[in-house]
């Protein structure tokens, strides 16, 4: 079987991408079916408290933060195939560990904490593996496409992920609804398992280091301007976000008195945008260029983050709406353009260190931003920390803007707005 699809073949009829959407499909639903099982077990049935149930969120981002650039030296170096269904096998088990736990009598938080740890490290793991294995399985120029339709499985099952998840939940208990989430996890090793064994084959490389290793990933996102840029401008953008994020709910019900059912709506047209921008980002990109999409998106992304404190100025219902249909469109477009130039610029021998350490740049400033805006928060008020976290974000996108060293176009720009080439 051909790995890699034809220019002139449509993705769809391509068996391997078709694979890996499915995977994205069911990752997203396991993924979104166990964090809620997980919390409300800890909070229904084990009575941890605020903080506790905070902290079992925030394990599972702590491993993708520390680990994800050890991650990607292991995807270069061992058969991206058999890593992918080792993980996802993983999952599955670690998972489907907490109803038998449940169902013994013996589960305890630590137990939880445990799971949360693991899922993350096997979760981030993962998502750079995929990262790596895309290029091989597409053509340079559909990768932008590919990755449009790749954030559009996953997004699809982000909507419908939580809503089964409370279902499962509410019939059968949180503990006996994480069966599902195992399940969800066994159908993607069963996809991954389908790949083709060519995934398997590794560049040859030297016997280098692991430190030597990710010194080389380093080089090349050094060595590439607007990559480098991309990814410190979107670090900022998570940092102010993400403080955004974090007092987004109690923000919405305390100060403007918004119900339950009023953010529940909030969250799922932020979805729906998700899935709308998966589907615009390959057009936009390709009129624009990659480069040019990708600071135009950001600054969007940025300056809707100041929608969150205008709410209290009044419609605040409209002003959430407007806010998340703004930067679900903007974000998405913008993580499928950096995505996509990540994977152009990158060797194909380095593919997994690069996706590493863009992916530990990026995840480390979300739970940064997150403690130090609940924080201020405390001491300032809502109002004056949600400005202060737009304004880093937006300023942080606005460094996209600045003037840089020209730079040779890619093969999806031809017109000179892109990335250099990987080849």
């Amino acid at each position: 079987m051909t790995t890699v699809a034809a220019d002139g073949t449509s993705l769809w009829r391509h068996r391997p991408f078709v694979l890996l959407c499915g995977e994205q499909i069911a990752s997203s639903l396991g993924r979104q079916i166990t964090t809620l099982a997980l919390a409300l077990l800890a909070v229904t049935d084990l009575g941890t408290g605020p903080f506790g149930t905070a902290a079992l969120l925030a394990l599972t981002y702590l491993p993708g933060a520390l680990l994800s650039p050890l991650a990607g030296v292991l995807v270069d170096r061992v058969r991206l195939r058999n890593l992918l269904v080792t993980v996802t096998a993983a999952q599955a088990l670690v998972v489907g560990s907490v109803p038998l736990a449940a169902t013994a009598g013996h589960l305890t938080s630590g137990h939880l904490y445990v799971v949360a740890v693991v899922c993350g490290a096997l979760t981030f793991t993962l998502s750079v593996a995929l990262q790596a294995a895309l290029p091989r399985v597409v053509a340079p120029a559909r990768l932008l496409g590919a990755n449009s339709a790749l954030t559009a499985a996953r997004t699809s099952g982000q909507i419908g992920g939580p809503a089964l998840g409370g279902i499962l939940v509410g019939l059968l208990g949180p503990a006996p609804a994480l069966l599902a989430g195992s399940a969800a996890y066994a159908v993607e090793t069963l996809l991954v398992l389908a790949l083709p064994a060519g995934l398997n084959l590794r560049e040859k490389q030297g016997a280098t280091s692991p430190l030597d290793a990710l010194r080389s990933g380093l080089a090349v996102v050094r060595a590439q301007p607007r990559l480098r840029r991309m990814v410190l401008s979107g670090a900022g953008l998570n940092l102010g976000s993400g403080a955004a994020t974090a007092l987004y709910v109690f923000y919405a019900a305390s100060e403007l008195g918004l119900s339950a059912p009023q953010l529940g709506v909030t969250y799922a047209v932020y979805s729906a945008a998700t899935v709308a921008g998966a589907f615009l980002a390959g057009r936009f990109a390709r009129t624009t260029g990659l480069w040019r999409a990708t600071q135009v998106c950001g600054l969007v992304a940025g300056a809707a983050v100041f929608l969150i404190p205008a709410a209290s100025l009044g419609p605040a219902l409209a002003l959430l709406l407007a806010y998340q249909v703004t930067y679900g469109l903007s974000g998405t477009v913008w993580m499928i353009s950096m995505t996509t130039t990540q994977q152009q610029v990158a060797p194909d021998d380095m593919q997994g260190r690069v996706a590493g350490l863009v992916q530990a740049v990026l995840l480390a400033t979300v739970p940064v931003g997150a403690l130090v805006g609940g924080a201020l928060a405390a001491w300032l008020g809502n109002v004056p920390v949600l400005l202060g976290s737009a304004t880093v974000a937006l300023v942080s996108a606005a460094t996209l803007w600045a003037p840089m060293r020209a730079v040779a176009a890619d093969p999806v720009d031809p017109a000179g707005n892109g990335v250099p080439s990987r080849h």
